[in-house]
């Protein structure tokens, strides 16, 4: 059979040119190709470590900032309030002042209008007791016949307003 002698022939070649091929990709793949694949990983995981531990870093300085600025709005509050509470105690002393102002300018005219009111009244009694002494004095004539003097007609009035 000659198919098996040529078996040998045929395997040896299709060997030697298996061990060209696997060699070539060996060496163009393996030494050529591989360590700038691998160069590339290593930069790319060098990057991503470094961008790591940046957002570590970051992340501190913001969590720091973040205290400090929840400290330094607390703090402003506090001076906001504070300051608050000032304006109005002193809007609360300022309607206080012009209260009282406007209660002793009320008082002054009150006690102005009493005053008026207590000399209208004086003289409309003095005016009611003229004319009650006059008339006192008319109707005790026409009554009785009696002559009766102003004076004795006014005195009889102030008993008798005294008296109630």
């Amino acid at each position: 059979m000659p198919q098996i002698a040529q078996i040998l022939e045929t395997y040896a070649s299709q060997a030697f040119w298996l061990l060209i091929v696997f060699g070539l990709i060996y060496f163009v793949i393996g030494r050529g190709m591989l360590p700038k694949i691998e160069a590339t990983v290593d930069a790319r995981d060098r990057k991503i470590a470094d961008d790591l531990v940046a957002a570590e870093r970051a992340k501190a300085e913001a969590l720091t900032m973040e205290g400090s600025s929840s400290a330094d709005l607390m703090a402003a509050r506090a001076a906001a309030q504070a300051e608050a509470a000032a304006a109005k105690a002193k809007a609360a002393k300022d309607a206080e002042n012009r209260l009282a102002k406007a209660d002793a300018e009320i008082g002054a005219k009150l006690a102005e209008a009493e005053g008026g009111i207590a000399k209208a009244r004086a003289t409309a009694m003095a005016s009611i007791e003229a004319m009650a002494s006059e008339a006192a004095a008319d109707i005790v004539a026409k009554v009785s016949g009696a002559k009766v003097t102003a004076a004795q007609a006014a005195t009889a009035v102030k008993t008798v307003m005294a008296n109630g």
